[in-house]
């Protein structure tokens, strides 16, 4: 199959939104933050060739955030979400406003009891914080090898929370041992999120309170002429984001995507999808697996199959915005966290439907909890109204979710996963052509491959 020429900046672009969600940010953070940075790295003379580098780990500043999901909500208890975007809304390296957002948001929600047993266990873990960053940078960076990207690029990511002091995190770096790339990173992202806050001129006082701790000092003297370019800012929040990275991405930066790339790309979201909850390690790219051999069997076209596995690799990116709190929850959940829960598949509609070559498969990639019968969610479509890629992938989905050990019960076995699946296309709910074609290899799979 030949891909439409597409550009590797447009496709990271959309894809950040996931992202965004996965930290707790407004959608768009990380496109802004690329855009602010590219413009800081210009007031201070980067070098283009350096500019490329930049760009792309600009974009995937994020791409580790959900890996210290689990690990946040295991410390805090609550919205891991909130508690991640909170974090960036104060000078956290302040002793009273480290106690103060503690006892803020250790807990929420909680028994005094269970909220006096969290902060028990956050002040014994006094390297809790660096473990955190760590887990997140290295994983971003890791990522941005995955995908081919320059050493550079890791390497910026990998360090974009040091502090020009010396007191950031993971690695405790200082002043010019720290990469520029990542000295702008860390800058860039502040002043996307106070910005947006509070706007350019409190964002920029932020950093000016902050210089000589956090940042750069030369990076935070050049701020004047940004902090006074208000088109630049106006045009932050008015136009199409796509446009507008469009327009920043040094030319020697732009990278065609092949059908390789683009395959890389569904596996490295495929795997920040799995690293939010322990217990959906994996899953994506077991049921992209079980998709391309139930598409097989059935005979689909080589191309159906193609874009049913990125489907199938894709198909939870919406459940990034699910809290660990209720994905890691050892019990039923309430009322409200199932419809919270019931929410993920239009988020994963509406981050693919902001990439063009993935848009062809948002639709079909939301319907994987949608039953023939119109109980399922989050659209409550019928039998009709569901293509055949959209009935696989349901049908896989389902099979992978009876078969993995939930934080509620150990997995199935494949004689009881087999009964319920005849149960479940007796009453109308999945469809029998996919479920017997799965059915009819399931026991001697392999472990698949996302590549």
């Amino acid at each position: 199959m030949q891909a439409p020429a597409l550009v590797f900046a447009d496709i990271l672009a959309g894809l950040s939104h996931a992202l965004d969600i996965t930290e707790g940010h407004p959608t768009g953070h990380a496109a802004r933050s690329c855009l602010i940075g590219m413009r800081l790295a210009a007031l201070v003379g980067v070098p283009d060739a350096d500019r490329a580098d930049l760009f792309y780990a600009l974009l995937l500043k994020d791409a580790g955030c959900s890996s210290n999901s689990a690990r946040v909500h295991q410390l805090f208890g609550g919205s891991d979400h909130e508690v991640k975007r909170e974090v960036w809304m104060r000078d956290w390296r302040r002793p009273h406003l480290q106690i103060a957002y503690a006892l803020r948001y250790t807990g929420r929600g909680e028994s005094p009891w269970r909220r006096l047993k969290r902060l028990v266990g956050l002040a014994a873990s006094p390297d809790a914080g660096r473990e955190i960053f760590r887990i997140r940078c290295d994983r971003g960076a890791a990522i941005a090898s995955d995908l081919g990207l320059s050493d550079a690029t890791a390497a910026a990511i990998r360090s974009m929370d040091e502090h020009w002091d010396g007191g950031g995190h993971p690695s405790g770096l200082r002043g010019e041992d720290i990469p520029m790339l990542a000295r702008i990173i860390g800058l860039a992202q502040v002043l996307e999120i106070f910005a947006d806050d509070a706007g350019p001129a409190a964002a920029c006082e932020v950093a000016r309170r902050r210089r000589g701790r956090w940042f750069d000092p030369r990076l935070v003297d050049a701020l004047g002429p940004l902090e006074r370019d208000t088109v630049f800012w106006t045009d932050l929040r008015s136009r199409d984001e796509r446009e507008l990275i469009a327009a920043a991405e040094p030319m020697q930066a732009t990278i065609q995507v092949t059908e390789e790339r683009l395959d890389r790309i569904a596996a490295a979201f495929a795997g920040v999808i799995d690293a939010k909850s322990p217990y959906t390690f994996d899953h994506s790219r077991r049921v992209a697996g079980y998709c391309v051999s139930t598409a097989e069997h059935l005979g689909m076209p080589a191309e159906g199959v193609v874009r049913l596995r990125r489907a199938g690799l894709l198909h939870d990116i919406g459940k990034l915005a699910v809290p660990n709190s209720i994905l890691d929850k050892p019990a039923a959940l309430t009322a409200e966290e199932w419809q919270i829960v019931r929410t993920h598949p239009r988020h994963t509609f509406d981050v693919l439907d902001r990439v063009p070559i993935f848009r062809e498969l948002a639709f079909d990639a939301s319907c994987h909890h949608e039953t023939l019968d119109g109980r399922g969610y989050h659209l409550g479509l019928t039998e009709t109204q569901l293509s055949e890629s959209a009935r696989i992938l349901a049908v896989a989905d389902r099979v992978d979710a009876l078969l993995a050990d939930r934080p509620y019960r150990k997995g199935l076995s494949l004689d009881e996963v087999r009964s319920i699946l005849r149960a479940d296309c007796d009453k109308g709910a999945i469809c029998a052509r996919p479920t017997d074609a799965l059915l009819d290899t399931l026991g001697s799979l392999p472990t698949f491959s996302a590549e």
